[in-house]
């Protein structure tokens, strides 16, 4: 689906993403987050996770901000097509999601801290859309790569449900990798390469405002 020039107009939400969240919300997810069980992970230089949350622009802009993030790769991931294009994904018969591949240091910043940040960067309640975003391309969705991410963000999940960190259930789909396809070359840094484009500037610029504020303290110098 092709996407849809829009204006956000409320900006105070406790997400970035199109979904309504309290400033009560944000506490208690940052709460949920300070109190996950931590399972010991490999001791890995880097590590890579791939991840989906609507428009793979947005949350691409969004994650590449943080200390410890080493590279961010927008593509495709979940469906059937073989080396699938954009308008294979986007025609909504693919499987395939919009998902960014994010390589990143473990012992800067921890599989745990980037899912939080993933979360806090789209309305994870939200199925098959974000915003005026709409289709199986945009859904929520964790890629893993082996049993520890995949432990990690089933018990990340279930605790943001039994905790009720949001108004309705976290739907996130938490699967296994089978195959991660780069998007086409003008996909990748979209933000920082079009910054004055409509859907940069309505749609992407103030999520990441948003997300800069929240994560002020763990974004690039």
């Amino acid at each position: 689906m092709t996407k849809t020039i829009y204006i956000l107009t409320v900006l105070s939400l406790m997400f970035v993403a199109c979904g309504a969240q309290t400033t009560h919300q944000n506490q208690n997810s940052e709460q949920a987050e300070n109190t996950i069980q931590h399972i010991v992970n490999p001791s890995l230089e880097i590590d890579t996770i791939v991840l989906g949350g609507g428009c793979f622009w947005c949350i691409e802009a969004q994650l590449q901000q943080l200390e410890g993030v080493i590279h961010v790769q927008s593509g495709y991931a979940g469906g059937h097509t073989k080396k699938p294009s954009y308008k294979d994904v986007c025609n909504g018969t693919s499987g395939h999601a919009e998902v960014i591949q994010l390589i990143y240091k473990p012992n800067m910043i921890s599989y745990e801290e980037i899912l939080y940040a993933f979360w806090q960067a789209h309305d994870p309640t939200q199925h098959n859309r974000q915003g005026n975003d709409v289709g199986t391309q945009y859904r929520s969705v964790i890629f893993y790569r082996n049993a520890y991410q995949k432990q990690i963000a089933e018990q990340y999940k279930q605790k943001l449900n039994t905790e009720r960190i949001y108004n309705t259930e976290v739907v996130t789909e938490i699967s296994p990798l089978k195959q991660f396809y780069p998007a086409e070359d003008y996909h990748q840094n979209y933000y920082n390469e079009n910054a004055t484009q409509g859907y940069c500037q309505y749609v992407i610029a103030p999520k990441l405002e948003k997300f800069k504020t929240i994560f002020k303290e763990k974004i690039k110098k």
